[in-house]
């Protein structure tokens, strides 16, 4: 299956998204308590969610990753993730997307959101030729995240946990067997052209979940990678 070069692809409902954050227990307990981010989480503070699982285990090298001992799957609106996106400017340059450099740094400058494309990589962390999204809320953004977009917070480390010991011990299928299916998210061509997103990336063509799921999660390795 190809696999255009940036596309979201998550594990979404009619209404909602669910995205990934890793934090240390006395954060993430907490939250996962009150359904919600509280007191010592900052506000203040640019927070990055990722709908990708396996690039946040890349990011929290599956929970061991100082301060990221916990996972959090956090499940949000879609109208608030999308709301996001609309109003989010690339952290980097595109010549394709911004008319000069000098738009592209005030509008970075005023917007409440980044988002950026890295490498989406397989459960052994090796870099895929394709790229998961991963976007970063700051003042208003993070508000309404917390405030008006959150539905449910699980603690999905035992899972995490699990899924790494069972490729440590060379059980992929095991493996695979835990990780969430991602089918490509349905995303409105406005706030695709906004992201650059490829353009044959915007919308599920209605194919089988099983078959929409990443190739990473379905064989455990990206082509001509070798297990670790």
């Amino acid at each position: 299956m190809s696999v255009p070069a940036r596309q979201i692809r998550a594990r979404h409902s009619a209404d909602t998204i669910t995205v990934y954050q890793a934090y240390p227990p006395q954060i993430a307990l907490p939250a996962v308590a009150a359904g919600r981010f509280v007191a010592p989480f900052k506000r203040d503070r640019m927070t990055w969610i990722k709908p990708s699982f396996l690039w946040m285990m890349y990011r929290c090298g599956w929970a061991t990753e100082p301060g990221q001992e916990r996972v959090l799957s956090i499940e949000i609106t879609r109208e608030g993730f999308e709301w996001a996106l609309a109003r989010a400017c690339l952290s980097q340059y595109d010549r394709d997307v911004h008319s000069d450099k000098a738009t592209w740094s005030r509008q970075l400058k005023t917007s409440p959101v980044r988002v950026q494309w890295d490498p989406e990589r397989t459960p052994h962390l090796k870099a895929l030729p394709y790229r998961s999204l991963q976007v970063g809320l700051s003042g208003e953004a993070v508000d309404r995240y917390v405030d008006d977009w959150m539905v449910t917070v699980r603690d999905l480390t035992p899972t995490v946990h699990r899924i790494r010991e069972l490729l440590r011990v060379g059980d992929e299928q095991a493996a695979a067997a835990h990780l969430p299916v991602e089918r490509v998210y349905p995303l409105p061509a406005q706030i695709g052209a906004r992201i650059d997103a490829s353009q044959d990336a915007h919308s599920d063509s209605g194919t089988d979940t099983d078959e929409r799921r990443q190739p990473a999660c379905k064989l455990g390795r990206a082509p001509g990678s070798t297990l670790i």
